[in-house]
């Protein structure tokens, strides 16, 4: 099974880069602005893109603060259910590394290139979120 994996470096805490990625809040300041999280294991997120052509529901698998965040997809796209999202991340100095991981996908084909490129965008989109550099929501 093919994964794709992200590694950035981000000059805030690992506790900023943790809340931009369990509160709806913070997924609003970076991913859409159609976010509804809740940093609860067991929980659901939601994410609505293009007036809610598309729905993601995200089961939060596991939390450990300001270390990793483990979601499992569960609704969405065909291609995309099933497959595990892992944001690992690393205090460095007044920063933080953080390693993303989107795991289990079937195959490297359909979706999966054009996914790959978009978490790569995300990625900074994240990192001027938490770094207070707001270029607001990657889709909204």
């Amino acid at each position: 099974m093919p994964d794709m994996h992200h590694e950035i470096e981000i000059a805030a805490p690992s506790k900023k880069v943790y809340e931009a990625l369990t509160t709806s809040e913070g997924l609003r300041g970076w991913w859409t602005v159609d976010s509804q999280a809740e940093a609860t294991v067991g929980s659901v997120a939601e994410f609505g893109f293009f007036n809610r052509e598309t729905v993601f529901r995200m089961r939060i698998d596991r939390l450990r603060p300001r270390r990793r965040i483990i979601w499992t997809c569960l609704d969405g796209p065909e291609e995309w259910k099933g497959t595990v999202l892992t944001w690992a991340l690393a205090p460095e100095g007044e920063g933080t590394k953080l390693h993303f991981k989107h795991g289990k996908w079937r195959s490297n084909k359909g979706a999966f290139a054009h996914c790959n490129s978009t978490w790569g965008a995300l990625m900074y989109r994240l990192k001027a979120y938490a770094e207070g550099k707001e270029q607001g929501p990657h889709f909204t």
